[in-house]
């Protein structure tokens, strides 16, 4: 059957479609020993072969879809320049070669998606499908009304305006226990949804309100929620949870 050269590359649990764009335009894919740049080069699986730096790439046989609790100082990728540990050390004992869908900052805990299903990640991690993800976090002093007003409205980061967001303020503690940072303010729990994943987005947003983050766990992507998952172990996800994922 022939399809579209990234879709085939997604296909293999390489990555997601758009990064597998990247690949082809970098030169970095061939077709029957002809390397191709051109995004609309369809191949056949059945009869062309298909090389990725040079190594022969096949569609996976068994689709895998994990949970992970990410815990805090682990890169979201499958290495680091830096040296530093990386996820896919916390699911080593799985068979299947996985992605992470999407990323969470290297101080950022919470649920983590990985899967080889290179269609999955493409849909959950393309903007125009704007995924909600659900967050529980620790903001430095007491939220107010009007705070809370112009995060839920959007605010500019990087010089451009984030879409409206979501922000419910649970419990203000003056003298919290969390990360040592000299806050003598207090801080305020809260729960934040947002449909975007620009990079350090919430940080940014609570910085831009005053009240920066001392603490940021994701706890939900759509429907699907951590649970009691502890810190640093994964689960496969349910066959009712995939197949709601794939219905976004």
């Amino acid at each position: 059957m022939e399809q579209r050269l990234q879709k085939y590359i997604a296909a293999c649990g390489i990555a997601s479609r758009r990064k597998a764009e990247e690949m082809i335009l970098s030169g970095r894919v061939s077709v029957n020993g002809r390397v191709v740049t051109g995004l609309g080069t369809k191949v056949d699986d059945c009869a062309d072969e298909v090389r990725l730096d040079g190594g022969i790439i096949r569609p996976v046989d068994k689709l895998t879809y994990v949970m992970l609790n990410k815990p805090e100082g682990y890169v979201t990728s499958a290495s680091d320049p830096q040296g530093r540990p990386t996820v896919m050390e916390l699911v080593k004992d799985i068979a299947q070669r996985l992605v992470p869908v999407g990323r969470l900052d290297y101080n950022t805990s919470g649920l983590l998606l990985l899967t080889n299903d290179g269609d999955l990640v493409f849909r959950l991690t393309h903007p125009r499908h704007e995924i909600e993800k659900t967050y529980a976090a620790k903001l430095r002093g007491r939220l107010t009304p009007e705070a809370i007003r112009e995060f839920k409205s959007g605010v500019f980061i990087d010089g451009v305006k984030t879409a409206p967001a979501k922000i419910k303020a649970l419990k203000y503690e003056e003298n919290p226990r969390g990360p040592a940072d000299g806050n003598a303010s207090g801080a305020t729990s809260v729960r934040i949804v947002i449909r975007e994943g620009r990079n350090r987005q919430i940080r940014k947003m609570c910085e831009a309100i005053g009240h920066p983050v001392l603490f940021l766990k994701r706890v939900g992507t759509g429907e699907v929620y951590l649970g009691e998952l502890k810190r640093g172990e994964w689960r496969f996800l349910t066959g009712e949870e995939v197949r709601y994922l794939k219905g976004l």
